[in-house]
């Protein structure tokens, strides 16, 4: 197999699930989605996204991505607009939804190197599945944040 078709591969593959991932992460039911509950519920490790602070998160997760500001349709993830009680809740639901999307894009990045069986492929596969991190650590951040928001909202 050419460098190129390689290459081309990885792009096919990458973008195919990409799509899907979009797709079905916006037709899951928001209800299945528990914030408080595992594997979303924030770890004793974590220390209330601490942890992530610790990594420079606050430098560098607005720089990334964010596929809500581009699909009109996508629930927005920025704060402003997200006061009300319910509005917090579905923002909390989303961030479950994109964490599990980015874990599962995370887990197909290993029947990537097997499409594209070279060792350009495994760096390819590697470099997919860690590019997927950063978005599960910027979920795993804002969900204790937006849960404190939304207790106050809920005491007052």
């Amino acid at each position: 197999m050419s460098l190129l078709q390689q290459v081309l591969n990885s792009i096919k593959y990458i973008a195919l699930w990409g799509i899907l991932a979009h797709i079905l992460g916006e037709a899951l039911p928001r209800r299945w989605f528990h914030w408080d509950r595992f594997p979303y519920r924030c770890f004793s490790w974590e220390r209330d996204g601490h942890f992530y602070e610790s990594l420079g998160i606050r430098k560098w997760k607005d720089r990334l991505p964010d596929k809500s500001k581009y699909t009109k349709s996508t629930f927005t993830k920025q704060m402003k607009g997200h006061e009300g009680e319910d509005s917090l809740v579905r923002f909390l639901q989303e961030t479950c939804v994109a964490e599990l999307v980015h874990w599962a894009l995370t887990l197909l990045a290993v029947p990537l190197y097997f499409y594209v069986p070279t060792p350009l492929g495994a760096v390819v596969a590697s470099l997919y599945a860690l590019s997927n991190l950063p978005f599960i650590m910027i979920q795993r951040y804002n969900r204790p944040r937006l849960a404190r928001v939304l207790r106050r909202k809920q005491r007052d």
